[in-house]
């Protein structure tokens, strides 16, 4: 059974600038009207607001700003909505969603946050997680698959990430290989797939996604001022994460279930030639101690990346730290 406050959020969503009455509410949602004003009333506690008016009912006049595991319930179309659990502050969702799996948690589950204190990326690196309207999210499964299956999975969800974020902002984002997302250069989000392995299995996998979404262009640390954007500052207005969070969360699980399928090759090299930020260019990458130079010409059918070094020779890399070369002087 559905929670009540997303399904009284839902109907007065639907309803728009039109009242909806306590007895509609009441009827439709099998609760008294006290009931009804008892979640109202909780609502408002998380920034919901409303006008109530004798004899017309209830309207939404204000929603909550920041993340909110109501909201983005309400926006969402799954027909099954995953295990959600939100944090306002946490070391890290990844290690979140580990530990709830560690305890039995229901899969698949998602985990979101409104600021880490310890994000972290690809090799350890940390992920500035402030709480400035980002999307820190964790998505956990339990997919039972032989290992070599997942060489692509990060590839993958990112493209479904990237396909969502232009659909819904009307930006085109692209894939840096392996684990990166930017826009124009500069970083857009980033994603760590972690798993634990048996002897001839994954027994869970977590994929987290940092985005940054509403930090705007003068919010940024020095550090990052001139490598980080987001999509407010590429779009020039705050983005409803609600809506984001719920639009990502659907095509996500989604993108899960063709995977384990194994109903997505047939898309995945379209949509990869379409995000693929590297392709013909010149790129130098680094794999333990060894610096290699190429042209970078798209991945295999194992996600490897394919580059052409100096000779013409194609080699096939699963693992490295890509950066463009700079161009030469004249």
């Amino acid at each position: 059974m559905s929670d009540p406050d997303v399904l009284i959020i839902r109907r007065l969503l639907q309803a728009g600038d039109t009242f909806v009455s306590g007895n509609d509410l009441g009827t439709e949602l099998a609760m008294s009207r006290v009931s009804i004003w008892t979640h109202l009333e909780r609502l408002k506690t998380q920034g919901f607001r409303f006008e109530a008016v004798r004899r017309r009912g209830y309207r939404l006049t204000a929603l909550p700003e920041s993340i909110n595991p109501v909201l983005v319930q309400a926006h969402s179309s799954l027909r099954t909505m995953p295990t959600l659990e939100f944090r306002g502050k946490v070391d890290s969702t990844n290690s979140e969603a580990e530990r709830l799996l560690a305890d039995g948690a229901r899969t698949p589950l998602v985990v979101l946050a409104k600021s880490q204190t310890q994000g972290r990326g690809r090799l350890g690196r940390n992920w500035s997680s402030p709480d400035q309207g980002n999307l820190y999210a964790s998505f956990a499964f339990r997919p039972r698959i032989p290992p070599a299956r997942m060489q692509t999975f990060t590839l993958w969800m990112g493209l479904n990430v990237c396909e969502t974020l232009r659909n819904f902002g009307r930006f085109t984002p692209a894939v840096k290989w392996p684990n990166d997302i930017l826009h124009e250069g500069r970083k857009l989000g980033g994603m760590l797939t972690e798993a634990r392995i048996d002897s001839d299995q994954i027994r869970d996998v977590v994929f987290g996604l940092g985005l940054n979404v509403n930090t705007m262009p003068d919010d940024w640390p020095p550090e990052l001022a001139g490598t980080a954007t987001s999509m407010a500052g590429i779009l020039g207005q705050r983005v409803d994460i609600n809506r984001l969070t719920a639009a990502l969360l659907g095509r996500i699980i989604a993108a899960y279930d063709r995977f384990i399928a194994d109903d997505h090759t047939a898309v995945f090299v379209d949509m990869w030639e379409r995000f693929d930020l590297l392709r013909d260019k010149k790129v130098s990458l680094i794999q333990g101690k060894e610096q290699i130079e190429g042209t970078a010409r798209g991945i295999n059918a194992q996600g490897a990346l394919q580059l052409e070094i100096q000779d013409g020779t194609l080699r096939s890399f699963l693992a490295g730290d890509v950066t463009l070369a700079k161009p030469s002087p004249r």
